[in-house]
């Protein structure tokens, strides 16, 4: 209903970005189900997650409903796809100390320095003498500077015929699906009527049976059946929409 609505909608206009936002911030249960993929990476979740919105928001500009695809499955590579472009772009495979970054750099000047002043590469007690340090400081750091020369992470591993690494990082956890299944309740369960909502809340949450319910609300049980059925009814038809 919503990118059918978008799509009449003039880019740019209040109205526009009023449904944008709002597909926007109904999707959001996709990207952190595809940024928890990367969760064994030594990044902040949150720094996966806004970069995933990234893809997320490319996905619903991109997106044409009458195609027949279902957006969750348009979108998940986009999502995906930029999540694994930040890792290969701008990532280290290390993280490296404050401290020796900085000596790092005063290393790889002072190589530079030396090596047009030799002619040639100068040596690790050459180094530690030009900067007044120890040569064990000037190899940590050579080591250091190892970590800003990362081999692509989608790069296959060479002779093994095995997938890239970043398609191997990380583990399968089959309690996301439960993630993400409670997340799209959430997401429909907001559309329904403020009374819808609480016989359902009642009914699942608390485990009210419907004359429980009934008395609670002060209604008939056979009202508070038709309002369950009709509950459900409209919850499969946003699920259809919104997929």
């Amino acid at each position: 209903m919503l990118f059918g609505e978008l799509k009449g909608l003039g880019p740019g206009t209040p109205e526009h970005n009023r449904v944008r936002g709002a597909l926007i911030e109904a999707n959001l249960p996709l990207v952190r189900y595809a940024a928890a993929r990367f969760r064994s990476r030594n990044e902040p979740m949150e720094d996966v997650i806004q970069v995933g919105t990234i893809g997320l928001i490319n996905a619903i500009d991109r997106f044409d409903p009458d195609r027949g695809v279902q957006f969750p499955t348009f979108a998940m590579p986009t999502v995906v796809g930029e999540i694994k472009r930040y890792f290969r772009d701008n990532v280290r495979t290390v993280h490296v100390p404050r401290r020796l970054h900085e000596l790092w750099v005063q290393v790889n000047s002072a190589t530079e320095d030396l090596t047009t002043s030799f002619g040639r590469t100068p040596t690790t007690s050459e180094i530690a003498e030009r900067l007044r340090i120890t040569e064990e400081e000037v190899l940590s750091c050579i080591e250091a500077g190892r970590s800003y020369h990362a081999t692509s992470l989608e790069a296959a591993q060479e002779g093994d015929g095995l997938p890239g690494l970043l398609d191997r990082l990380g583990y399968e956890d089959p309690a996301l699906d439960g993630v993400e299944h409670r997340d799209l309740v959430r997401h429909l369960l907001v559309q329904l009527p403020e009374r819808e909502q609480r016989i359902l809340l009642l009914r699942y949450y608390s485990n009210l049976t419907q004359s429980q319910i009934s008395a609670e609300l002060g209604v008939s049980q056979m009202h508070v059946s038709r309002l369950l059925a009709r509950s459900f009814q409209r919850l499969r038809s946003a699920n259809r929409i919104e997929a």
